[in-house]
């Protein structure tokens, strides 16, 4: 995948990088979308694109030319006569009929289509994300800058390269002339193993990986071989994670972004003032989500309907909205999406925060995860911050649950580490102790989290099960909570 990043946009080709989690009924549907006219598929994968492509056959849509990659001196599957699809080519044989002198097919205007990416499906059906020559540039410098990556980094691997273009860090990595070491699966012992063998120096992941390395089994840790640089994103980290993280000595720069912003769109770009302040209260820093990038012309947090900049008081909250070249093109055959997407001028991202006095903006929710309770907004990003930081909780998400007299209440559902039992009351206990009572959870349930294939909580299958449990105010009792 590290060379089709380059070989396909210098063949005057689009890329369009399929999430490895996707069933066969998914990948067919993105063809179909997409009209890729070659499917480049692994050899691990090679059961899922066989199965996307009998789906397609029963259908009008012409299929793609697959091509299968194997490992080295691996032997090739079946794909003769007697194959459903005989005329699958294989990758090296491919790439050895190359021609050294090809001139490379340079876009003749840089706002051409360099990539189509497919959003994770958090929030709604799956848009295809058009990237262009241009902001997929910008922000793989950009990414370059965020990282602090001198020439020759070694980067590991943990941020797919389906997500945001490995967001666009392909691209900014061999402008470095770094070195990339890819791995198959995401582990806390093959993340320190790789490290220590392979002396990274920068790595990514989204919070979830960043847990998984805090948790790691005592006998899997490796010293580090210097400090390594890690840049998080996806959904905001709990301060205590990046705490923790940093005793382990990894460095923590937090980014913040959506598919359509090419990944990273803006930074917590760190003051050195704020090496004097209580490391809790630095975690909690360095959890905003910051200032747009050098890539990125603007980001702002506005009133939805009126359009005007919230004030830089903390506490009033809007819609985060990005501007510039770093921004998509446009979802791919849906001008509806698109131009709601963009009303108003200024890309929405549907997320919900507010502007500190240095014009840092700080995440409060996803304007479809935000609590009314009571009248009341409740942040699910602060509260999970809370939950979090108990020492029993490995995994914690907080969904609003129907109810009949306050509307909705907190349903926090939570993961508990290996070998902890706690009781819901003691959860709930914790959060009255640290919040104002109307923000702490009415309820706790133990279990494991839905994720999406990008590593996302699955919050409306978390809301499903909050919405059957009914509601925890009966009419018919006098009780208040």
């Amino acid at each position: 995948m590290y060379e089709l990043h380059f070989g396909v946009p210098m063949s005057g080709a689009i890329l369009c990088t399929l999430n490895t989690r996707h069933d066969s009924a998914m990948v067919s549907v993105l063809l179909k979308h997409s009209e890729a006219k070659m499917l480049f598929v692994d050899y691990q994968l090679f059961d899922i694109a066989q199965g996307a492509l009998e789906i397609l056959s029963k259908t009008t849509t012409k299929l793609p030319l697959l091509v299968l990659i194997l490992e080295c001196g691996q032997p090739s599957p079946d794909t003769g006569k007697n194959s459903s699809f005989p005329g699958t080519l294989i990758y090296d044989n491919l790439i050895a009929k190359g021609e050294l002198g090809f001139e490379v097919r340079r876009p003749k205007d840089e706002w051409e289509p360099i990539s189509l990416n497919y959003t994770s499906g958090t929030t709604s059906s799956p848009k295809g994300v058009i990237y262009s020559h241009r902001g997929a540039y910008l922000n793989s410098l950009a990414t370059v800058l965020l990282n602090e990556m001198r020439s020759m980094p070694v980067y590991l691997w943990c941020v797919p390269m389906f997500h945001c273009n490995g967001w666009c860090l392909p691209w900014g990595i061999a402008a470095q002339g770094g070195t990339s070491v890819c791995q198959r699966s995401v582990t806390a012992e093959g993340i320190f193993d790789n490290i220590y063998e392979h002396k990274v120096t920068h790595m990514g992941g989204a919070p979830t990986v960043l847990n998984m390395i805090i948790n790691s089994p005592l006998e899997v840790r490796k010293p580090l071989p210097g400090k390594v640089a890690v840049m998080t994103g996806a959904s905001p980290p709990p301060p205590d994670v990046l705490f923790r993280m940093e005793e382990l000595g990894f460095i923590v720069t937090h980014s913040y972004g959506l598919t359509e912003t090419y990944g990273p769109g803006a930074i917590c770009t760190w003051k050195p003032e704020w090496d004097s302040l209580p490391r809790d209260a630095q975690a909690k820093i360095k959890a905003r989500q910051g200032v747009h990038h050098l890539g990125m012309e603007e980001l702002d947090i506005k009133d939805p309907l009126t359009m005007k900049s919230v004030p830089a008081d903390a506490k009033t909250m809007g819609e985060v909205m990005f501007r510039g070249n770093t921004v998509m093109n446009g979802y791919l055959k849906d001008l509806r999406a698109t131009q709601d997407a963009f009303k108003g001028g200024w890309f929405r991202s549907g997320d919900l925060g507010v502007k500190h006095s240095d014009g840092y903006i700080e995440l409060k929710d996803r304007s479809k995860d935000i609590i009314i309770s009571g009248g009341e907004n409740i942040s699910t990003i602060e509260l999970e911050g809370v939950i979090f930081s108990h020492p029993a909780v490995l995994e914690a998400a907080v969904v609003g649950r129907p109810d009949d007299y306050w509307g909705e209440t907190p349903c926090a559902f939570v993961k508990l580490k290996e070998g902890y039992n706690v009781k819901p009351e003691e959860i709930i206990q914790f959060c009255q102790n640290r919040l104002p009572r109307y923000m702490s959870p009415k309820t706790v349930v133990f279990s494991d989290l839905p994720k999406t294939s990008t590593g996302k909580t699955q919050k409306y299958a978390l809301r499903e099960k909050a919405k059957a449990m009914g509601s925890l105010f009966k009419k018919n009792n006098n009780s208040r909570l």
